[in-house]
């Protein structure tokens, strides 16, 4: 190999299926591509408590995490395992007011803060929340977060969007996901961010930079890899990201990441 690529991962949707499970050959062809030389890394809105479980599966030792949509970069430091990790950068928040306007305009909503440390508290449970604490929304509303998660499964989707993106929410970042849910990170914090500094640090050209992904929060981090590197949209990315993808490749479940990461083995 003569020239290295920064190739940043989103997990859900493009590493996974939407439903937990994942392809051995797309884990198989990530690691092939880590094995080339390539610093592979994952960019996530997931904590870091889960992401590294995710890491663990695959199979890599990445230099740079990037979780919770770019509010927490975890580093290597120096160790070949998962335990050689450390808090590289790091952005919390307290979002009573964003809580607050959604609560009102989504009364049977769930709410989900996670801390710095990947803790999660939730004011009710659900499958995607995974372990944590409940706790009354006030006490919700005092934690230091890195993400708020609001999960609402009994409004039609194309009506969430349109809720959600009439709060006008102040002061915060939000992510609209597939499945009725809002990722919502300090203001200015997204993952195209994150992937800047990384950039700078790796001191990696422009156009040596790929990036796939699936959602809208990763829209930020294809206008930063597509500025002459590669930014490859999986097959059921909705429009808003397709429309800042350089490629579109096969859905998650026909291994789409797999064919796109093909041209740094051939």
């Amino acid at each position: 190999m003569t020239d290295k690529w920064l190739i940043a991962l989103d997990i859900d949707g493009t590493l996974i299926y939407e439903n937990g499970g994942h392809s051995e050959h797309v884990f198989e062809t990530v690691r092939q591509v880590a094995a080339r030389g390539h610093e592979v890394m994952i960019a996530t809105g997931r904590g870091w408590s889960i992401t590294n479980q995710i890491i663990e599966q695959i199979g890599i030792i990445p230099e740079y995490v990037i979780c919770a949509n770019g509010a927490v970069t975890m580093a290597r430091d120096g160790a070949e395992t998962l335990d050689g990790y450390r808090q590289w950068h790091a952005e919390t928040f307290f979002a009573e007011s964003a809580i607050n306007q959604m609560a009102v305009e989504f009364a049977d909503a769930y709410f989900m803060v996670e801390d710095l440390d990947g803790k999660r508290y939730f004011t009710k449970a659900w499958d995607f929340a995974g372990e944590g604490t409940e706790v009354s929304i006030e006490e919700l509303k005092r934690i230091p977060a890195t993400r708020v998660v609001l999960f609402d499964p009994g409004t039609e989707h194309n009506e969430f969007l349109e809720r959600v993106n009439a709060l006008g929410l102040h002061s915060v970042s939000y992510f609209i996901g597939y499945a009725n849910w809002v990722d919502i990170a300090p203001e200015g914090v997204s993952k195209g961010d994150a992937l800047k500094r990384v950039i700078d640090q790796l001191q990696i050209p422009s156009g040596r930079v790929f990036s796939a992904g699936d959602g809208r929060n990763d829209i930020e981090m294809f206008e930063v890899a597509g500025n002459g590197g590669v930014a490859v949209a999986m097959g059921q990315a909705p429009e808003e990201l397709l429309a800042v993808a350089t490629e579109v490749t096969a859905h998650v479940d026909e291994d789409g990441l797999a064919l796109a990461l093909q041209r740094f083995l051939d």
